[in-house]
C-alpha cells in the first residue's frame, strides 16, 4: 500500500469526508423506521402485511443499484479522484433525497407515488455504492502510520451518528404527534430534515483536500478506465472474498438499526418510543466500539479480531434473539441489542480497514466499493424484509437470528481463505495479495 499522506491529518480532514457519509446513512434509517408508514401512504394495500413488505422491499431495491453505482462512480473515483468522486456522489444522493421526502400520497397521484419513491431509492442506492468505498479508501491514504484501523473506523462512526440522530428525531416526533399525524404527514419531516442539511455538506465536502497518496499516483501516470476495469476482473478472488466479508456486517447493521424499530412494534409488540430509545442506545454503543476495536486492530492485527468476533456471533445471535422473544420486554431488548452492537462494532471496526489493505491501489475505491455493493445487494438491503418473512412464514420470532448466525458463517470462511492466501501484517502495514 502507497505511504501515509506527508500532510499530517487533522480532525478537519475527517470531519469532511464523512460528512456526506453522514447523509447516506441518516436518510437509509429514516426510511427504514418509517417503512410501515411509508407504506400506508405510497403502497396501500388491504393486507397490512403485503402493504410492509411492498415498503421493505423497495427498501431493499434500492441496493441493487450498489454494485452498478460501485463500478461507474467507484472507477471515477480510482481515475478522478477521491475529492471529485465524493462530490458527485453527495450530488446524486441528494436528488434521491429530495424526491423521496416530495412524493405525493397514493391516494393524490396513484401509481406514480410508487414509482416516485423507487426512482428516489435506486438513486440512493447508485450513489451509496461507491460512498462507503471512496470515503474508506480516502481515510486510508491520510492515515498516520500504525493507525489505519483507527481513522478508517471513522467511516463506520460517522453512520452511527446518522443512526442516533435519526432515533432521536424519531423519539421526539412520537412525543409530540399522535399516530394519526405521523402516518399523515409526520413522517416525512426526518426526510425534509435530511433536505435541509444538504447545502451545508456539500460546503463541507467541497472543501476536501485530495489525498497525497492519490495525487501522488496521478501525477505519474493516471490509470484509463479500461486498466481499471481490466485490475479490477484480475482480481476478482480477492473481491470475492472481501464480498463474504462483507456479508455479515452487511445482515448484522441494518438488523439492528433500521430494522429494530419495526421489529419491536409490529413482532414484539413494544411501542415506538421504547424501540427508538434502544435504537439510540445502539448507535451511541456502535460508535464507541467501532474505533475502538479498529484502534485494538492496529496494536494486535486484523484477522485475529475478525475471526474471534465472527465465531462469537455465529454462536450466540439465535439463543440471544430466542431468549428476547422468550418474553419480549423493554429491558431484554435493550440487553439484547447492547450485547449485538458490541459484537457488531467489534467486527465492522476491523473489516472496513481490511478491504481498504487487501485491494489493490490502482482499484482501490472501485474493488472495495464492489464487494461492498454486492454484499449489500444481495443480503443487507432486504434483512428487514427477509427477516419479516422468515417469522411470517416460520411462526418463529427469533428466526433473525438464525439469519444472522448464517451470515457469520460466511464471514468465517472469508477471513479463513484470506488468511491463506493474503498476507497482512500484524499492525495494520503494507499488504500483499498472493
Amino acid at each position: 500500500m502507497d505511504a501515509s499522506a506527508q500532510r499530517p491529518p487533522t480532525k478537519g480532514d475527517v470531519f469532511r469526508v464523512v460528512s456526506g457519509n453522514f447523509l447516506e446513512m441518516f436518510d437509509f434509517m429514516v426510511y427504514g423506521f418509517y417503512a410501515a408508514a411509508v407504506a400506508k401512504a405510497v403502497f396501500p394495500n388491504d393486507n397490512e402485511y403485503v402493504s410492509l413488505m411492498l415498503s421493505l422491499a423497495t427498501f431493499g431495491i434500492g441496493f441493487l443499484m450498489r454494485p452498478l453505482g460501485a463500478i461507474v462512480l467507484g472507477a471515477y473515483i480510482d481515475r478522478h479522484g477521491r475529492r471529485a468522486g465524493l462530490v458527485m456522489s453527495l450530488a446524486i444522493m441528494s436528488v434521491g433525497v429530495v424526491l423521496i421526502t416530495f412524493t405525493p400520497t397514493y391516494a393524490s397521484v396513484g401509481i406514480a407515488a410508487p414509482i416516485l419513491v423507487l426512482t428516489g431509492r435506486l438513486l440512493q442506492g447508485f450513489s451509496a455504492g461507491a460512498e462507503s468505498g471512496g470515503v474508506s479508501v480516502y481515510l486510508s491514504e491520510i492515515a498516520t502510520p500504525g493507525n489505519r484501523g483507527f481513522y478508517v473506523s471513522w467511516q463506520s462512526a460517522s453512520q452511527q451518528v446518522a443512526v442516533i440522530f435519526a432515533a432521536i428525531i424519531g423519539v421526539t416526533l412520537r412525543g409530540v404527534l399522535t399516530e394519526e399525524q405521523m402516518l399523515a404527514w409526520g413522517w416525512r419531516i426526518p426526510f425534509l430534515i435530511g433536505c435541509l442539511i444538504i447545502p451545508v455538506l456539500f460546503w463541507i465536502r467541497r472543501s476536501m483536500h485530495e489525498s497525497e497518496a492519490f495525487a501522488k499516483r496521478a501525477r505519474h501516470r493516471r490509470a484509463t478506465l479500461g486498466e481499471i476495469y481490466r485490475s479490477l476482473l484480475q482480481n476478482w478472488a480477492i473481491v470475492l472474498k472481501a464480498v463474504l466479508l462483507v456479508t455479515l456486517t452487511s445482515v448484522f447493521f441494518y438488523m439492528i438499526t433500521a430494522y429494530t424499530p419495526t421489529y419491536a412494534r409490529q413482532v414484539l409488540g413494544l411501542s415506538a418510543h421504547d424501540s427508538f430509545v434502544v435504537t439510540i442506545c445502539v448507535g451511541v454503543a456502535n460508535f464507541i466500539w467501532v474505533p475502538v476495536m479498529g484502534a485494538v486492530s492496529d496494536r494486535i492485527g486484523r484477522l485475529p479480531v475478525l475471526l474471534t468476533f465472527s465465531v462469537l456471533i455465529a454462536l450466540t445471535a439465535y439463543p440471544v434473539m430466542a431468549w428476547l422473544v422468550s418474553d419480549p420486554s423493554f429491558l431484554r431488548l435493550l440487553a439484547a441489542l447492547m450485547w449485538m452492537s458490541f459484537l457488531y462494532g467489534g467486527y465492522q471496526g476491523v473489516m472496513v480497514v481490511t478491504l481498504t489493505e487487501i485491494m489493490p491501489a490502482e482499484v482501490r475505491a472501485t474493488g472495495f466499493s464492489l464487494a461492498y455493493s454486492l454484499a449489500q445487494a444481495i443480503f443487507g438491503g432486504f434483512t428487514p424484509a427477509v427477516c419479516t418473512y422468515l417469522i411470517h412464514a416460520t411462526g418463529n420470532r427469533a428466526m433473525p437470528g438464525l439469519w444472522l448466525a448464517c451470515a457469520a458463517l460466511f464471514s468465517i470462511v472469508g477471513a479463513l481463505t484470506l488468511y491463506r492466501n493474503v498476507q497482512i501484517s500484524r499492525r495494520g502495514a503494507a499488504v500483499t495479495p498472493a
